[in-house]
């Protein structure tokens, strides 16, 4: 087989060359990708400004508000005793009822004082009979004087017998009257109108004079007692108004005053015990209910924007600014002072007048352009 005739039987084996058209068509397609990638580019490079709003910058006084939990106390607590020892023989009030002025809380056995009071008035008797002998006597040696019938000796002596019959009688009143004063003391009396609040002993119990049997919370202004930490009560101004809300029922409140602040701190808990007193307390705030007490700190500089305006830049809070010139956003990393009811409160990282996002900033990032849909002052 010649040359000619090996080239002609391999040639259909070899691959065509592609026509014309078919090129010029693969041409367009890859004009057509580059077109649309630089397109989507200048799109990137071109994005619409983002519509935000935007609050200014005002450094205000800013007293952070304290709350904390306390109970109602009485102002005034009388712990009420005997002042003769005895067996008690009748209690009649018990914890929580209240009483007036002048009503028998209890009594012990009166009978070592009745004797008492019995031999007191027997001595009184025999004094006054003594004393109406004297008397008799020493006018009978006056009228002998008199006659010249006796001597100046037995005068003098009746005269000292009667000065003598009258001091007994003197003394055994004053006996009596002691008698019948540790007779009535038998009775334990309330000195004040008030609510039994404890009780120490019970019917048939043995008690010694000034053993304290009942306390009572005097009527009258209350006091909310609360336990305050050191930091708290050295960063409040001294006599703050204090509002005094009932837990229980948040429409019962009052308004108080710090009365006492104790000057040592309670080492368990490491707080201070401060009492503030309730003037013309609420029927609605009786002994021991909880009770919520809200108390203004000094005041301090700081700047207050709505919590939406908070962002993190770094895992640190921060806020969104806008450059007044190109519109362009950038965060700025601030301190928090404090969080409020809707607001939170910036301590540092800010200055006056600069304008910050407080809508929309959940939209932005870094260099973005911005447009200004409402501003406030």
């Amino acid at each position: 087989m010649s040359r000619n005739a090996k080239s002609s039987a391999l040639q259909p084996l070899l691959p065509s060359p592609l026509p014309y058209r078919d090129a010029s068509i693969l041409a367009c397609a890859m004009a057509s990708l580059l077109l649309a990638g630089c397109q989507k580019q200048e799109a990137a490079e071109h994005r619409l400004p983002v519509m935000v709003r935007t609050e200014t910058v005002a450094i205000a006084d800013f007293s952070p508000r304290t709350s904390l939990t306390g109970v109602i106390a009485a102002r005034t607590l009388n712990n009420l005793s005997f002042r003769v020892g005895g067996r008690v023989a009748e209690r009649l009030v018990d914890v929580g009822q209240h009483v007036d002025q002048g009503a028998v809380l209890a009594r012990i056995d009166p009978q070592e004082q009745e004797s008492d009071l019995r031999s007191a008035q027997a001595n009184l008797d025999a004094a006054q009979a003594q004393l109406t002998q004297s008397a008799a006597a020493f006018e009978r040696q006056k009228t002998l004087l008199a006659q010249g019938f006796t001597t100046r000796r037995d005068y003098d002596a009746a005269d000292q017998a009667l000065k003598v019959a009258q001091g007994s009688v003197d003394a055994a009143h004053s006996a009596l009257s002691n008698a019948q004063q540790n007779l009535s003391y038998t009775e334990l009396k309330a000195g004040a109108a008030g609510v039994i609040t404890a009780r120490q002993v019970e019917t048939g119990q043995v008690v010694q004079a000034a053993q304290t049997v009942f306390t009572v919370a005097e009527d009258g202004d209350r006091d909310a007692v609360f336990n305050v930490q050191e930091t708290l009560v050295a960063k409040t101004a001294p006599s703050p108004a204090v509002t005094i809300t009932l837990l229980s029922d948040p429409q019962v409140k009052a308004v108080g005053k710090v009365r006492e602040v104790s000057p040592a701190v309670d080492p368990p808990s490491g707080s201070i015990r401060v009492k503030v007193a309730i003037p013309d307390t609420p029927a609605g705030m009786p002994l021991g209910a909880a009770v919520i007490g809200s108390v203004s700190a000094r005041p301090t500089k700081a700047i207050l924007l709505p919590w939406q305006a908070l962002t993190s830049a770094a895992g640190q809070p921060a806020v969104w600014i806008v450059d007044p010139s190109t519109k362009a956003v950038a965060t700025a990393p601030v301190e928090v002072l404090a969080f409020e009811s809707g607001t939170v409160v910036i301590a540092s990282g800010l200055n006056e007048g600069q304008s910050v996002v407080t809508a929309g900033g959940q939209l932005l990032s870094p260099g973005q352009t911005v447009e200004i849909s409402g501003a406030s002052q």
